[in-house]
Order: structure tokens, then sequence, then C-alpha cells
């Protein structure tokens, strides 16, 4: 048995489902087994909450466009939460204990049982507070039920056809704030400008830039920093301080998932 047929199969017994979908690879893939498997009995659900880009929003439409399951939207705010915006290291658990909170009382009223997202193997090896939160409210993991792999949910998406296959791992917009400094929607606006800008300018895809106390600190992979010369960073510097950064710079050594957890003050 191949593994999309253990993903797919894994579906067998449910009789509806809700998955957690975001604009990425993982939970579309998910999303994409429980269809193949349940039909119109499988049904997309997309936070469109403050901390998520229309980049991202913009990706799950897509995705569930080319999968042909149904979407539906939870509109809020955890900016309205102080858990969420004091950001210490619990921000992500705060973040995705109210998350569940909206996904459970949406799966009532549709009468759905099961609540999947697209948690797997690798998210084990991070820093990830969400995933428990996520388990407190009985979400489970169907890529880690089935011990899936970054690079096989890849291959795998890529085989049946999701153009998402190869798109850059993403987070909320908080994440590129450090703990300890206070999540605000002036930050949220001009770090998703940001990041728009640096990959206009640029054409690179993987991009997080930092707000750090007000300064723009952007990280790309190591060997796209290159393409930042003096001609572009005049043109990014004269950009982003113009939506409200202090100062810009680019992070010599790169980028790296969960560095912003080390830089709280």
């Amino acid at each position: 048995m191949s593994k999309l047929d253990e993903l797919v199969n894994w579906f067998g017994d449910k009789n509806k489902v809700i998955v957690a979908l975001s604009g990425g690879v993982d939970s579309a893939l998910v999303a994409y087994a429980a269809f193949q498997k349940l039909g119109n009995s499988a049904i997309a659900v997309t936070a469109d909450y403050k901390t998520l880009s229309r980049e991202e929003l913009d990706a799950s439409k897509e995705i569930c466009s080319e999968i042909g399951i149904s979407q539906i939207f939870l509109d809020y705010s955890e900016l309205e939460n102080e858990d969420f915006t004091k950001n210490d290291s619990t921000r992500c658990f705060h973040c995705r204990m109210e998350l569940g909170d909206h996904l459970t009382r949406l799966a009532k009223n549709h009468d759905v049982k099961i609540i999947v997202d697209g948690t797997n193997v690798d998210d084990l090896g991070d820093y990830r507070p969400g995933i428990a939160a996520l388990k407190q409210n009985g979400i489970r993991s169907p890529l880690l039920e089935t011990n899936f792999s970054k690079l096989q949910i890849r291959e795998t998406a890529k085989m049946v056809g999701l153009s998402a296959f190869d798109k850059p791992s993403n987070s909320c917009l908080a994440s590129r704030i450090p703990w300890g400094q206070r999540v605000t929607a002036e930050k949220l606006t001009r770090i998703e400008f940001g990041e728009t800008i640096v990959k206009q300018l640029t054409n690179v895809k993987q991009v997080r830039v930092r707000d750090i106390d007000g300064s723009a600190k952007i990280e790309v992979e190591r060997h796209m920093i290159s393409k930042f010369d003096e001609i572009i960073l005049k043109q990014l510097a004269e950009k982003l301080t113009m939506i409200g950064f202090t100062s810009v710079k680019v992070d010599p050594e790169g980028y790296k998932p969960g560095k912003i957890n080390v830089i709280a003050d």
C-alpha cells in the first residue's frame, strides 16, 4: 500500500470531517485525501484571522478549488486576546486554543465529530506549543498518525497535482515579532507589506521580515542573500521605511525557522 493510499484509507471509517486548512502543502494534502474518501462529507475550514496574510488566504482558496472541496471561513481577531497579544513564549498555544474553540463550535453546528489538521512528523522536531493546544481540543493529525515526513508530503502532493507541492513553509505574521514585544495590528500590516515588497523586488519566495522593535531584519535562504546588492538594498530601505520601519538590514546568517523564538528581550 502506498503512503497516499494509507492516508486516504485513514478516513475510511469517518462519516464527516472538518479539515483545518491553511495555505500550505501539509493541510492541502490532508484535504485532498479526505475529499478522495469522503467527497462532500469533507469540509475545509480556513481561519481568516488577523495574523494570516492575504497571500496565504488566497493560496487556501486555490487549494480548495483544485481539490473540489467546499471551504468555510472563520473570521475573528486574535488581537482581542490579551494572552496572545502580550506575545510571550505561550503565544502559539493561546492562538491554537482559540482556533480549536472556534473549530469545535463549528463542528457541532455541522454535526461533525472529527477535526483534522496538517501536523506531520517533522513538526515534532521544533518548538510547537500550538500542537499541544490543538491536541487538547481533540484535533487529530492524519499525517502524523500515518507517519508522513515533510519530504513525503511534498512528493505525494506533486504526484496528485497539487500546485502547493513546492510552496515554501510559512507561519503566521506574529511569528516575525520577538517574544516580549507586543503584537499589534500596525506591526502585522507593515510586516505583510514588507514581505510583499521584498518578494516583488527580488523574486525570492522564502522571505521573513522580522520586526525587531520597529527595525526590519530580512531573512532569506543563505544562497539567496547575493540577490541583495546595493541597488536592491537602497530600494528596500526606501520602501520599508516608507511603510513604518525605522531601519532595514539583511540577516547574514540567512533564514532559519523558529529563529525569532530566541530573540526575545
